[in-house]
């Protein structure tokens, strides 16, 4: 009989503070061509509880969201990352869609593990297969890979740990250096050093949610980071610094919000996107974002 206990990495079940990775926001302005592009197109489902008239639109994925309001376009500085459970079914839905989305943006590049796609507005989405990179997710956003200038990387991951109470490292790769931000149960916010010349901010944003709510906000307010008082559970700050010189190494508006904030961990529908009328049966509508262990 063999009594030897497993050894088991405990710090890979850590979160840090930040609990959850709530969505991506960027203005649309055709709510017909988001419809094509997010739901048509990547296979994805639109709330059907919340922003369901024709200003706005919230697009699900697994726990995840891009949220779409009406206005002028804007476009993130970097990559969002989708796990989605069939690269084959989802080049069918894009050739589906791409006569009506003509005079666009859009395009994509087909891969075997990975499919780049660009939304009608120029938003770059990388498509994923499900692989033991991302655990057992099926259907997510496991990362929002953003611009970053060269050389603030431990710059970055300092102020997310140190302001945030984050986990946050720098790192490196065959594509180069990078902050890696833990951000949720199975999401992260990276920061890629480019020399890329980078466009204006536009205003897009991501949400976050905190366990510690009110420590990073005193510390925030500290050094007038602090962009705006939502309310009771929610506030917002625009820019990352370097926490030794002040200088701002990059603008992305984060709105934060408590564990008490009435829409922390709520539960998404998503659909099966290979389920038509025709092949339709009761109780296969939904699509599991989480994958059984095997």
């Amino acid at each position: 009989m063999n009594d030897a206990v497993p050894a088991f990495d405990r710090t890979t079940e850590d979160l840090g503070n930040i609990v959850e990775f709530g969505h991506v926001n960027t203005r649309v302005p055709d709510q017909r061509f988001a419809t094509l592009f997010y739901v048509s197109g990547l296979g994805l489902t639109r709330d059907p509880f919340l922003m369901v008239s024709v200003d706005n639109m919230w697009i699900n994925v697994g726990t995840c969201q891009f949220h779409l309001p009406t206005g002028p376009a804007q476009v993130i500085r970097g990559v969002t990352g989708l796990v989605l459970p069939d690269l084959d079914a989802l080049a069918r839905r894009l050739r589906g869609v791409a006569s009506h989305l003509k005079g666009t943006e859009f395009a994509y590049t087909l891969g075997r593990d990975v499919t780049e796609v660009v939304s009608p507005w120029g938003n770059r989405i990388r498509c994923h297969a499900p692989s033991p990179r991302f655990g057992a997710v099926g259907l997510g956003m496991p990362y929002v890979e953003l611009d970053a200038p060269i050389g603030s990387s431990e710059a970055i991951a300092r102020f997310y740990r140190e302001m945030l109470g984050a986990h946050a490292h720098r790192g490196q790769d065959e594509r180069g250096v990078f902050a890696h931000v833990a951000a949720g149960r199975a999401e992260s916010l990276v920061f890629r050093e480019t020399d890329a010349a980078q466009p204006e901010y536009d205003g897009n944003h991501v949400q976050i949610g905190l366990q510690d709510f009110s420590g990073p906000h005193r510390l925030l307010l500290e050094r007038g980071l602090v962009s705006e008082e939502s309310n009771q559970h929610q506030y917002r700050f625009l820019d990352i610094v370097d926490l030794d010189t002040g200088q701002k190494l990059v603008r992305m508006e984060h709105e934060v919000r408590s564990m008490r904030h009435p829409m922390y961990a709520r539960s998404l529908l998503n659909r099966d996107p290979s389920r038509t009328n025709n092949s339709y049966a009761p109780g296969l509508e939904a699509l599991a974002w989480f994958l059984p262990h095997v």
